[in-house]
């Protein structure tokens, strides 16, 4: 009687950029991350009909994307968190203090990835900010 060999399952990369290329810096890796695939621009177009689509069937508008507005839904969330705003869906309020302190530590790296490449109103933004969230930190911890 002959034994079969159990060849278990097999994984196959169908990454556009390998994680070698991305390690070595060479010239192909860094053309995949400035030039977008043909598969990346057909996958951003249908995102764009899709949102215009979105938009004409009488959904809520949010604001634009910016910055300051990515830096707002974060020191939002930490409010949340710090049982400074209530949840969106509740109405209540909870205390989460190592989900706040994740968020503000999110916002101090962006702080230190982005130093130096903000405009003086973004710059001040987020410092306001940090040292806000912060404080309110410390009094919720007791420290």
């Amino acid at each position: 009687m002959e034994e079969s060999e159990d060849k278990g399952f097999v994984v196959k990369d169908r990454r556009k950029i390998s994680l070698d290329d991305m390690e070595a810096g060479s010239e192909a890796g860094d053309e995949a991350r400035q030039a977008p695939s043909e598969e990346q621009a057909k996958a951003e177009a249908e995102f764009r009909e899709a949102s215009r689509k979105a938009e004409g069937q009488g959904r809520r508008e949010l604001p634009a994307v910016s910055f300051a507005t990515f830096i707002f839904s974060l020191s939002s969330s930490a409010l949340v968190y710090l049982g400074e705003m209530p949840e969106i869906e509740s109405q209540s309020s909870q205390v989460d203090l190592p989900l706040a302190k994740q968020i503000i530590d999110t916002l101090g790296m962006l702080q230190e990835k982005t130093r130096g490449n903000l405009d003086i109103d973004e710059d001040r933004l987020l410092k306001n900010l940090l040292y806000d969230l912060r404080l309110r930190y410390v009094q919720k911890s007791g420290g």
